[in-house]
């Protein structure tokens, strides 16, 4: 899970735990707003201390792509298409001829 997706997946937790608790201990609409924005916000920051931590000790390394092993599968893949292509051109081509001949003979 990306470390975005799961910032917005906690402060989408904290808004809805926000609602319960403001609804369950306001009073009025003011203490319902400070209840939820106050536990939305500390869920929010929570999760970026912990998508923070997480990479911090997760020690990504900075490994270079492997482009050119990329680029030379791709381009087998490139050859191979057209080579297909071509063949069944080729038999679209002269398929009236390889029909024509079979109708003949049935006759």
């Amino acid at each position: 899970m990306r470390g975005s997706n799961f910032v917005a997946f906690l402060t989408i937790q904290g808004f809805i735990a926000g609602i319960i608790f403001g609804l369950l201990q306001s009073d009025s609409a003011e203490d319902f707003l400070i209840y939820t924005l106050l536990i939305c916000t500390f869920f929010y920051l929570f999760a970026h201390l912990c998508v923070g931590f997480y990479f911090q000790t997760l020690g990504v390394k900075t490994d270079a792509f492997a482009k050119h092993s990329y680029e030379k599968g791709l381009d087998n893949y490139v050859r191979e298409i057209n080579r297909r292509e071509q063949f069944i051109d080729a038999y679209y081509a002269h398929k009236d001829e390889l029909l024509g001949g079979d109708e003949r003979r049935k006759t």
